[in-house]
């Protein structure tokens, strides 16, 4: 089987590969390959590389017929199972946009939503997305930010399947689009302030908390900890014309001194709301 190596962080090995046999989506393969570790960089000697007994990576992105999923090694077996993929159109984000509740769900309360009014949100830590694509799927413009390029890619292969769907079509096209880069660096640079700026941070290591689930634990090791989100969020109050919205597990300290305006709360984590309009 023959893969193509990728950048990646330093204890992550990664690389993308495809089912054999099927050459568009090796061609698929090759073309995410050739953007994450690009001919002509210090890496680009390796772009191609054969998986053996000897070179298992950690990880692969790997073509499927359904789409791109990631995959771990086992590394009793030396096999691979898929661990990460995006799907908008079924599963949760699909029962979600169906039986969520609508405007009245936690979610879109925090974010603004009310009967007449959809704000413009920025979802500036998308991860894999749901979230964005609820708010997106109730009338929002969402702009997604992700700064991991793996990811990103995950995303990005996600939002193309949905918008060759007919039931999510028009939602990924006309409500939706996706940057990839540094959040920070991103939201100061838009030619338009969102009224809603949304995020959903990595939180910091617990042994009872639902980030040691497998899902977490795999984005933490392609993602590490989100120590900048303090930051973040600082740049975000500036540049947020209605609100800042930070998720966060129940019982957690808020992210920065200084209360929420007001939080709404679920059972396993809340909704930390910081109005700005009213200082603007």
């Amino acid at each position: 089987m023959t893969v193509h190596s990728c950048p990646n962080p330093p204890a992550l090995s990664l690389a993308v590969s495809s089912v054999a046999g099927n050459e568009s989506l090796q061609l698929k393969a090759q073309a995410l390959a050739e953007v994450l570790y690009p001919k002509g960089t210090s890496f680009g000697a390796q772009v191609t590389q054969r998986v053996s007994a000897e070179n298992h990576p950690q990880f692969l992105l790997f073509y499927t017929a359904k789409g791109l999923e990631l995959q771990t090694l086992n590394p009793k077996t030396g096999r691979y199972s898929t661990s990460l993929s995006t799907d908008f159109v079924h599963g949760n984000a699909g029962y979600r946009r169906l039986h969520g509740g609508g405007i009245h769900q936690p979610l879109a309360r925090a974010a603004g939503l009310k009967s007449g009014i959809r704000p413009t949100i920025v979802d500036a830590t998308a991860g894999l997305g749901v979230d964005g694509f609820i708010l997106a799927s109730l009338g929002c413009k969402v702009t997604m930010i992700e700064r991991s390029p793996v990811l990103g890619a995950l995303l990005d292969d996600g939002l193309q399947r949905a918008a060759n769907h007919p039931e999510t079509r028009d939602i990924v096209k006309q409500q939706l689009r996706l940057l990839l880069g540094n959040a920070r660096e991103i939201i100061t640079s838009l030619a338009e302030r969102p009224a809603t700026i949304y995020l959903d941070p990595m939180y910091p290591h617990r042994h009872t908390s639902a980030l040691n689930k497998i899902e977490m634990r795999i984005i933490r090791a392609l993602v590490g900890d989100d120590l900048d989100a303090a930051d973040l969020l600082e740049t975000a109050l500036d540049i947020a014309t209605n609100r800042v919205v930070v998720k966060r597990p129940k019982g957690a300290p808020e992210l920065i001194a200084g209360r929420p305006s007001h939080i709404i709360t679920m059972k396993n984590s809340r909704f930390d709301v910081y109005l700005t309009g009213l200082n603007k």
